[in-house]
């Protein structure tokens, strides 16, 4: 009796495990998913943030647009990302892994992209906020040892070949964001490191000055990278190897 107990006890078991996939002790698996091997799914922890082709976040200005920026310069910002020179835990996460020849193969696509640029919001300044940051993107200021933004991102601010991005278009908060890092050493590139040395001799409101005044301005027609020999570099720059012989 106490056998045939046992053996009803254990058919009632197995009739309530099958359901679920069990049998003896056992687990049955479904077949994993495919996950295409395509460049756009290799690419889509950066399209979650900065768009589908790059074009900025849609939500939040902190995710800078990345299509038709230069493809040395977006490769190296990943670089920098890897070796510890750029902050940003989701960055430094996602780029943890990747090979050179990866990262080549992301900074090509996003550099090939041309989508319309999105407005952004600017903080709203008295006209002697914007008026010093107009000084300081198209002149400078000597007295700081400050050279004008135009003389690295082009005159037209949209960058220059083959690794200073453009300017226009950004948002005011990523702007802002990024001159601050490079004063606080959480952004920083290959010695000599131009942009560090730039941004320390800024005053906050300097940064605040430069952000709103770059964000405020209108996209030019043409917005590819000038060619490499359209700028005379003021100061050194690791970034532009030969480049750049003033102080």
């Amino acid at each position: 009796m106490k056998t045939t107990a046992w053996k009803v006890q254990f058919c009632l078991a197995l009739r309530w495990l099958l359901p679920f996939g069990l049998l003896l002790g056992g687990v049955a698996y479904a077949d994993p998913p495919t996950v295409p091997d395509t460049l756009q799914q290799r690419i889509a922890a950066c399209t979650t943030c900065h768009g589908v082709h790059g074009e900025g976040a849609q939500h939040g200005d902190l995710f800078p647009r990345l299509a038709g920026k230069p493809v040395a310069y977006l490769e190296l910002q990943l670089q920098n990302f890897q070796r510890g020179l750029r902050k940003y835990a989701p960055m430094e996460y996602t780029v943890r892994q990747l090979s050179p020849e990866y990262m080549h193969e992301i900074a090509e696509y996003f550099a090939a992209q041309q989508v319309p640029y999105q407005s952004s919001s600017v903080p709203d300044l008295a006209p002697s906020v914007l008026q010093r940051g107009q000084q300081l993107v198209t002149s400078g200021d000597p007295s700081r040892k400050v050279p004008p933004c135009q003389a690295c991102h082009g005159k037209q601010l949209t960058g220059t070949q083959p690794s200073v991005p453009g300017l226009v278009g950004l948002p005011y908060d990523y702007i802002s964001a990024q001159l601050g890092s490079w004063r606080t050493g959480t952004r920083a590139s290959k010695a000599p490191d131009c942009m560090s040395e730039i941004a320390s001799r800024l005053a906050p409101d300097d940064i605040t000055a430069v952000a709103a005044w770059l964000a405020s301005q209108s996209v030019p027609a043409d917005v590819h990278p000038q060619a490499a020999n359209a700028i005379t570099p003021p100061l050194r720059c690791g970034v532009l190897g030969s480049q750049g012989d003033g102080a």
